[in-house]
């Protein structure tokens, strides 16, 4: 079967940038598909890679796709691309397949993710405040790795003192710790049982570590999981699944209807097109046996029809 297949660009910048400790993002850019059949029904698909070598990548491989691939070139395209190109082409065939149903999805409940360290005591204070009108718990990740031990481990406490008693706490260090570091820190932190876990505290080589350190203290693999697939099988603490880079979404789809536990939804910060996919991933999440925050970084993505959940004014406003 032919399909008639649309490309846009698309660019925008986050409301601030989010420095880690491997860099920072600023800018977000990607391709939207709209994928239409014979009898005119669409699919629409989101492509947002993070690195630059697998953006020039997809660049690449959409340039040759042309307007009106077969179905079986684009499983194909599937099978062998980058996760990020998968994710989008997978949703669009997810979506005319009628797999998913994306026109009455809501976010659940996520976790707030904290500002720069500068900037961290004044946001908590005022997340706290506008939380306390709430009875639900108050879940928070912060990206650590990104100044000294010292520095980070005092701010620490001061973060801890503001907390409420029911919250939760989520350190993600993004690669940036080795083995001793990530110990000294758990040895600090195992008393407190509002941290919730630590996220990828180790480089993702560095498998035997991650499983030592996750027997002291939960772990959540984020990055290990895109460098190595495999672990997706193995690993039975927390994961930290992406969608617009786990590539074909209609995998962890069956994964979560199956009640698979220890996932946890995130996003990597999507236009209203794959952000569809992730808050409809995200509830799905909230019905298995572990359900817990999604990471879907509320207020850091601009407004507009770019954020919208009708797919036809995202791709109008490009």
């Amino acid at each position: 079967m032919r399909l008639s297949l649309e490309i846009k660009p698309y660019s925008f910048k986050l409301i601030r940038s989010i420095k880690t400790s491997q860099g920072s993002l600023e800018e977000k850019q990607g391709w939207l598909l709209k994928l239409r059949n014979n009898h005119g029904a669409c699919g629409w698909g989101e492509i947002s890679p993070l690195k630059i070598s697998e953006f020039k990548v997809c660049q690449t491989i959409l340039n040759k796709i042309g307007c009106s691939p077969l179905r079986n070139e684009l499983e194909e395209i599937i099978r062998l691309s980058p996760p990020s190109l998968g994710f989008g082409i997978g949703a669009a065939l997810a979506e005319l397949d009628l797999l998913i149903d994306l026109n009455c999805n809501k976010a659940p409940k996520s976790a707030f993710l904290l500002p720069d360290n500068n900037l961290l005591l004044d946001k908590l204070d005022a997340i706290i405040h506008n939380f306390n009108q709430t009875e639900e718990p108050l879940t928070l990740k912060w990206k650590i790795a990104r100044d000294s031990d010292d520095k980070e481990q005092a701010l620490l406490e001061k973060i801890l003192k503001k907390l409420p008693g029911n919250s939760l706490l989520r350190l993600d260090a993004n690669t940036g710790w080795d083995r001793s570091q990530a110990h000294h820190w758990v040895d600090n932190l195992l008393q407190d049982t509002r941290i919730e876990w630590l996220e990828q505290p180790l480089p993702t080589n560095d498998t035997e570590g991650l499983f030592e350190l996750s027997k002291k203290i939960p772990v959540a693999l984020d990055e290990s999981l895109v460098d190595n697939p495999s672990l997706k099988n193995s690993w039975k603490s927390w994961q930290i699944r992406r969608p617009s880079l786990d590539g074909d979404p209609r995998i962890i789809l069956k994964e979560l209807r199956e009640e698979r536990n220890n996932l946890v939804i995130s996003t990597t910060f999507e236009t209203g097109i794959g952000l569809r996919w992730v808050n409809h991933l995200a509830a799905l999440q909230q019905k298995s046996s572990s359900p817990t925050a999604s990471g879907l970084a509320p207020g850091w993505c601009p407004k507009g029809k770019l954020f919208s959940h009708n797919p036809k004014d995202v791709w109008e406003a490009v």
